[in-house]
């Protein structure tokens, strides 16, 4: 076993031989939206997600599937399946089987087997003082896919996060890695930016330093965090993270909760030593891929710097 759960990374890692080893993980959400078939494209997308982040390349699915019986038509299944299907494709991703239950709620998602060479494993708790912090995708679908639930917001929204959700990291992985590994990587999900920056400076020992005006949000997001509209997860991230955090006086508290957004199937969080900043930012504008500079890594003990 190369990696474990130790520094709450994103995926297990097995070791076969020299040049090859097992990258392997789990996930499965709750609707995100009505939509059926786009719901499949995000539970895969999201499950693909953690091995792009141990900058590995997935190439096994098995299926997980909770249907309330007699609640979802076959059509509907179908379509979940269907979705998730087209990702995995595009992933060249595939799909080897799956399990269904009959459940109360609705759930999807995948367990991916990917493989990466030992020497080039990407991990979360490697990130080392004066790198530059890169993210890929903006932040705040929690807060916009809580109001899709409630019926508060416009068509043009929800294409803007659907659209994020249902993108791969596929890309911005072979982006980094035509400039060479990142010190330390992983993305951004459940526990938002500020929970999954916190985990790389506890693993490193490092500070990290988040730009707010530099970092990425969905369409609709602030409106919805001005309002105070998140939902319940993202408070907990906040109440999480909030004694490591240190807060410049001019960010309000409706931004920094959103900086705690509880993210589905968000983009990689990565750093890299500062003298290949600028060639990294070149690479993924010439591949047209987008990436954000977002802050920095600061000397030890941990702690997370917003400004």
């Amino acid at each position: 076993m190369l990696v474990g759960n130790e520094t709450h990374d994103d995926a297990g890692i097995y070791r076969i031989n020299s040049s090859q080893a097992l990258v392997q993980t789990v996930d499965f959400l709750t609707p995100v939206v009505d939509d059926p078939e786009l719901f499949g494209k995000v539970a895969a997308a999201n499950s693909l997600s953690d091995v792009y982040a141990m900058g590995g390349i997935p190439i096994t699915a098995l299926n997980l599937l909770a249907v309330p019986e007699g609640v979802l038509s076959p059509q509907e299944v179908g379509a979940m399946l269907r979705g998730g299907q087209e990702v995995l494709n595009e992933a060249e991703c595939r799909l080897l089987g799956g399990h269904s239950i009959d459940d109360n709620e609705p759930k999807m998602g995948y367990s991916i087997t990917g493989l990466v060479h030992p020497a080039h494993i990407w991990r979360n708790s490697t990130a080392q003082a004066g790198d530059i912090l890169f993210l890929t995708k903006p932040i705040g679908s929690g807060i916009v896919i809580k109001a899709i639930k409630d019926g508060e917001t416009s068509p043009d929204i929800i294409d803007d996060v659907m659209r994020m959700m249902i993108t791969l990291n596929k890309q911005a992985s072979e982006t980094i890695r035509l400039v060479g590994d990142p010190t330390a990587c992983t993305d951004v999900t459940g526990f938002g930016l500020l929970g999954h920056a916190w985990e790389m400076a506890a693993g490193a020992n490092v500070g990290m330093e988040l730009h707010v005006s530099a970092i990425p949000v969905v369409a609709g997001a602030k409106e919805l965090a001005g309002q105070d509209k998140f939902p319940s997860g993202s408070r907990r991230n906040l109440k999480y993270v909030t004694p490591h955090l240190e807060i410049s006086g001019q960010v309000s508290e409706g931004t920094i909760t959103l900086l705690a957004d509880a993210v589905t199937s968000g983009g990689l969080l990565f750093t890299v030593k500062e003298e290949n900043a600028a060639l990294m930012e070149t690479t993924f504008s010439d591949v047209g891929v987008a990436l954000y500079r977002i802050g920095r890594v600061l000397s030890g003990p941990a702690k997370l710097k917003v400004l």
